[in-house]
């Protein structure tokens, strides 16, 4: 059978914040049967909470975000990721678990929101305007 793996994933730059990643390890019986060995599906969920007081550093405040994690999930081209993105208006950090194949996009996507408003924040590069955090 094929394993579903979960791994604890920490932000780097937000002390406080914990994903927990799930996907699937191909079993070698799988991997004979469909006769690719080199490559994991892309499926994927996460799931990010604050497990206390948040302290958030140095964080790339764009749409795009930033990425935090990043696994391989085939021998050269596919890999897990994990994105960071700010939400000013609702202010909120989201959490996008997606695959990335070089060659062609992955619509396969998970997403999971931190809301800033309902616990302790602390910015330690100082609290972008509107954000209600402390500094």
């Amino acid at each position: 059978g094929n394993d579903i793996t979960i791994e604890a994933v920490a932000d780097p730059e937000v002390d406080g914040v914990v994903c927990h990643l799930a996907f699937f390890n191909r079993s070698v019986i799988d991997r004979l049967q469909q006769g690719n060995w080199f490559e994991d599906p892309s499926y994927s969920a996460i799931d990010c909470s604050a497990a206390g007081p948040l302290t958030i550093g140095d964080i790339a405040m764009g749409a795009g975000g930033e990425e935090i994690f990043k696994q391989g999930r085939s021998l050269i081209w596919k890999s897990l990721r994990v994105n960071r993105i700010y939400d000013a208006e609702s202010n909120a950090l989201i959490y996008l678990g997606h695959a990335r194949e070089l060659q062609q996009g992955s619509g396969k996507m998970s997403l999971s929101v931190v809301p800033l408003t309902v616990t302790d924040v602390t910015w330690t590069n100082g609290a972008p305007e509107g954000a209600g955090a402390q500094q």
